[in-house]
């Protein structure tokens, strides 16, 4: 039996020593209780040459996992050390939806060749997946699964799950269809256990099943096995063939990059790139947004550089710039974490009276830059600041949270009605913006009071 193994430093080194001596038993015995997935992680670990020679003592089955598992740059990097005629090999061993991924990462040339290698079925259901766009649920689908025609008995449906067993890993249900393949509904593994074995098919399957087309986008097929807690979902073609099936896995792969990808614009960061990314991939990817940051902050000293003349009567105002220029760019970047947050989950603030929704924020904002303001007038008085210059910070301080607040809630609506990434509204965006708001409500408010 496979275990999850945490991989120790001992552990490593002690492998590590015995693939360089070459030892195959050795490393066999201690690869021998490590699952794919932690195999994965130790050939990260190892160069090309020890990976091959680990590769040539392993079962293909095995090998199919830790190839799936591998991120596609190291992948394609590490096929090139293996002819098309054993990639086959692995590729007879995946799922569908993984083999066509691998594939598609693949130059034309080399797929061809590796799928005249592989079996003929195999061969066949990849190059119906390769047709679809990869973010598309075509893309994300499965050709795996055990369809019963809606005509069977539950002994024809069992010798059918017993003729697939090996192919499909997961069994959920048995998906019905008619003669002409068209989807009709599901019936649970639970009724074709109780049912008797001349019991039709049509008299317990169940029609109430959600299912998604194949051109439909993987994050609206990704909402709604997470919106009705699906393990998986058909997918058809717009005339209602059953296509394949999507299951939870390959679901939260798309949640997880998704996630990650919008953590990155949120941060600045405008491709999707790993730590071992190039450092040209690296510094592109980071780049335009440092730049849109330097002009904010161009700006923003252009901006000072307006109010020089009150800066030199009253020099102390310097002093609380930087506290407020932060407070506006934090309680933006909360503002827009809420949104995003609602955006993605498609909640009632999304759904419900927009004015209402809006006087909640600004009604959260009014006790925030209360409570905000209070705070820096009683410690003001601890930097033995002028009541009039206290008194100034804390008014800005108030309608800047207001502002921020409202700026960090309307920017990503817009940009999601604009059909644009809202996570771009965040990070140095409504940071740089509400550095040049804050600034502009600090000024004004010492205007007003100290009369320049």
């Amino acid at each position: 039996m496979r275990m999850s193994l945490e991989i120790s430093l001992d552990f490593y080194e002690s492998l590590k020593e015995a693939i360089a001596q070459r030892a195959d038993e050795k490393v066999k015995a201690m690869l021998e209780p490590v699952r794919a997935e932690d195999l994965s992680a130790i050939l990260y670990e190892l160069d090309t040459d020890d990976c091959v020679f680990v590769f040539h003592l392993l079962d293909d089955e095995t090998i199919a996992e830790i190839v799936a598992n591998l991120d596609e740059d190291t992948r394609q990097e590490f096929l090139r050390n293996f002819s098309p005629a054993q990639t086959a090999r692995w590729i007879n061993h995946m799922d569908s939806d993984d083999a066509a991924d691998l594939l598609n990462e693949m130059p034309l040339k080399t797929r061809e060749e590796i799928l005249a290698f592989t079996e003929l079925e195999v061969a066949r259901d990849i190059n119906d997946l390769l047709r679809y766009e990869e973010d598309s649920a075509g893309g994300l689908m499965a050709k795996e699964l055990i369809r019963a025609n809606v005509n069977w008995t539950v002994v024809q449906a069992i010798e059918e799950i017993r003729r697939q067993a090996e192919e499909v890993e997961k069994i959920y249900s048995l998906y019905v269809v008619d003669e002409h393949n068209l989807l009709l509904g599901r019936v649970s593994l639970k009724k074709i256990i109780l049912a008797s074995d001349q019991t039709r098919i049509a008299d317990i399957y169940e029609d109430d099943l959600l299912a998604v087309k194949t051109y439909e986008d993987q994050e609206d097929v990704a909402e709604i096995m997470q919106k009705y807690d699906l393990e998986a979902v058909p997918v058809v073609n717009a005339r209602g063939e059953l296509m394949g099936r999507i299951t939870i896995d390959d679901v939260v792969d798309v949640i997880t990059e998704k996630a990650d990808l919008d953590r990155q614009l949120m941060a600045g960061i405008s491709e999707d790139v790993e730590e071992d990314d190039s450092i040209f991939a690296l510094t592109r990817a980071r780049l335009p947004w440092l730049i849109v940051g330097m002009a904010g902050g161009l700006l923003g000293a252009r901006f000072i550089g307006f109010f020089e003349a009150d800066l030199a009567l009253l020099p102390a105002m310097a002093f609380f710039i930087p506290l407020i220029t932060a407070t506006g760019g934090n309680v933006g970047i909360q503002s827009s974490s809420i949104i995003l947050q609602s955006l993605a989950n498609k909640s009632s603030f999304m759904r419900g009276n927009f004015l209402l929704r809006m006087g909640k924020v600004i009604a959260v904002a009014i006790i925030n830059g209360l409570v905000i303001g209070l705070v820096v007038f009683a410690f003001s008085f601890v930097l033995e600041v002028s009541v009039q210059l206290a008194i100034t910070v804390s008014i800005a301080l108030f309608f800047v949270v207001i502002l921020a607040s409202i700026m960090g809630t309307i920017t990503p609506l817009i940009l999601d009605k604009m059909h644009i990434n809202p996570a771009v509204a965040s990070g140095p965006f409504i940071t740089t913006a509400n550095d040049l708001l804050g600034l502009a409500v600090y000024f004004t408010v010492a205007h007003l009071l100290f009369k320049f």
